[in-house]
């Protein structure tokens, strides 16, 4: 079993920055953590991932340029740097960990409760 705590959610102006943090109680049995974001209504989707043991990642297209996500092993932690935020990227997002990779969230077997990121303008 692997539990995930998800921090570093809040409100920022449109064009501002957050950085999401999740920390794994183990890596064992995870090949890979995702960051993966849902509004009311309307389905989870996957915004990035990494390969825990490769360093590999995957980035929706609609992130791309403006959100980072790395990782440091030594701490069992994800980060998700987003940058340029816009309205849109209001959600509640959610951390997840998996044997495998990718962005889809069939892939990953473990969640964390999930820290809202709310844009303003």
């Amino acid at each position: 079993q692997v539990q995930l705590v998800e921090s570093g959610g809040g409100s920022v102006q449109a064009g501002g920055s957050l950085r999401l943090s999740c920390v794994a109680s183990t890596y064992t049995s995870v090949n890979c953590m995702g960051w993966f974001r849902q509004t009311e209504g309307r389905e989870r989707e996957g915004v990035a991932a990494i390969n825990t043991r490769l360093g590999t990642t995957y980035v929706t297209p609609s992130v791309k340029g403006r959100f980072t996500i790395s990782q440091d092993n030594a701490k069992n932690t994800v980060y998700l740097q987003m940058n340029s935020l816009k309205l849109e990227d209001t959600a509640m997002y959610y951390c997840a960990a998996g044997p495998g990779c990718g962005l889809g969230e069939y892939i990953y077997r473990y969640w964390g409760q999930g820290t809202q990121v709310t844009v303003s303008s």
